[in-house]
């Protein structure tokens, strides 16, 4: 089985990016499940329905969030009816929405999900423990585990990937909005990569206008980012082979498409 993942989507020029490359990977990888995260995906900050059921047209069957997932209001109006919405899971037993769904592929089926991290983040619960919780129930279902890590700390998803070796197909970290260059197979078969990277604008800093976040640094006075309207922009992410009769990972490589790194079908 193969699985393609989708780095932070960062507004316009992200979802610009989706549209025109999903078919084109799709082609060339013939990914059985298509995952985007999607926390930054309207105007940089958080989603809405529009967006998300656009994900979902472009062919994507899951979508993941992160520490922006409220950022936009509209997402309490639709969250618990949006099945392929998967926000994390480490928060308030109240909290709207799931962090945690099933997706039938074939006569699989994969679970898909979403933990935030702690380390320089907003407050949540420990998200190793509520891993060790949703393994246990995701294994009743399937061995076919997916986890978008959504976190800051480099130290903290290394550490959260091997805590889960062996236990779950793949742990693939997102939030820095920077691809990292360490994607393995950890010894007991979980695919692992510290950050998948962004999809959005390419000369900007993380997705935002350089200046805004230059004059942040040189101010340290409160600044507006706003993701930039023009541009060159790239995408980000991974392609990862699971063997579906063991949930072990078999390969896992990156995406990375930019002026600088031109997509070659």
């Amino acid at each position: 089985m193969k699985l393609l993942f989708i780095g932070d989507v960062v507004g316009e020029p992200g979802r610009q990016m989706v549209q025109d490359y999903l078919p084109r990977l799709k082609k060339r990888f013939q990914p059985q499940l298509t995952i985007i995260n999607g926390e930054n995906a309207a105007d940089g900050k958080g989603i809405n329905e529009r967006i998300y059921k656009q994900f979902l047209e472009w062919g994507a069957q899951a979508v993941t969030m992160g520490n922006h997932t409220w950022d936009k209001r509209d997402i309490f109006e639709f969250i618990d009816d949006a099945k392929y919405l998967v926000r994390p899971s480490n928060l308030p037993p109240e909290t709207p929405g799931t962090g945690i769904i099933y997706v039938k592929i074939n006569q699989h089926e994969v679970a898909i999900i979403n933990l935030l991290a702690r380390t320089f983040m907003m407050p949540a619960d420990d998200p190793f423990r509520e891993a060790d919780r949703l393994i246990e129930e995701a294994r009743k279902r399937t061995n076919l585990i997916f986890i978008d890590f959504h976190g800051e700390a480099t130290s903290e998803k290394q550490a959260f990937g091997w805590y889960v070796d062996g236990r779950v197909s793949a742990v693939v970290g997102t939030h820095t909005h920077t691809q990292t260059a360490d994607e393995r197979i950890l010894p007991s078969g979980t695919a692992y990569i510290s950050d998948a990277g962004m999809t959005g604008p390419y000369e900007a800093i993380l997705g935002m206008e350089r200046e805004a976040v230059i004059k942040r640094f040189l101010t340290n006075l409160p600044v507006r980012f706003e993701v930039p309207k023009t541009g060159k922009t790239q995408l980000n992410g991974v392609v990862i082979d699971l063997d579906p009769q063991t949930g072990k990972a078999t390969s896992i490589k990156r995406i990375l498409i930019n002026d600088d790194h031109p997509y070659m079908d």
